[in-house]
């Protein structure tokens, strides 16, 4: 057997091994979406469906919160959840929002969630079922993070 023929069967044995399925890492929000449902799990609630609307709102107050600081419930523009969900186009019954500042993992925020009485009533009310979920850094690498809860009418 020739160097070449060598060298061209390598070739081929090495594009087999790596042309296998592809998995791509859970995102921040898939985590946040995993622990917030195992805690759900673990009093008896039935898990959240993730939401592309719920996300969007949670995305586009999240995203204001990094850029401003202004860490609360209400927008810059006076907004409240509920409106930021309507905008979003998700046409809600019930609807809640959890946020919080600073903490740096998926782990931490839901552990921080979970020591929070108002938080926690969110993440542990058995009537919800969908959630978008946001993460973003500021320009000092402060994590800020939005929970958007909601029951569709």
């Amino acid at each position: 057997m020739t160097t070449r023929t060598c060298t061209a069967g390598l070739a081929v044995a090495a594009l087999l091994v790596t042309t296998g399925v592809a998995t791509a890492a859970p995102t921040y929000a898939d985590q946040v979406l995993s622990l917030t449902n195992a805690e759900r799990s673990a009093v008896g609630c039935p898990a959240l469906a993730p939401n592309a609307q719920l996300a969007a709102a949670a995305k586009r107050h999240n995203d204001e919160m990094a850029r401003t600081g202004n860490f609360s419930h209400t927008g810059v523009d006076g907004s409240t959840p509920a409106q930021r969900v309507t905008e979003a186009g998700y046409q809600y019954r019930i609807t809640a929002e959890n946020i919080a500042a600073g903490q740096g993992t998926p782990e931490e925020v839901v552990r921080a969630w979970m020591n929070s009485s108002g938080h926690r009533a969110n993440i542990v009310n058995c009537e919800l079922r969908d959630l978008g979920v946001a993460h973003a850094v500021d320009g000092s690498a402060k994590s800020y993070w939005t929970q958007e809860f909601g029951v569709r009418r």
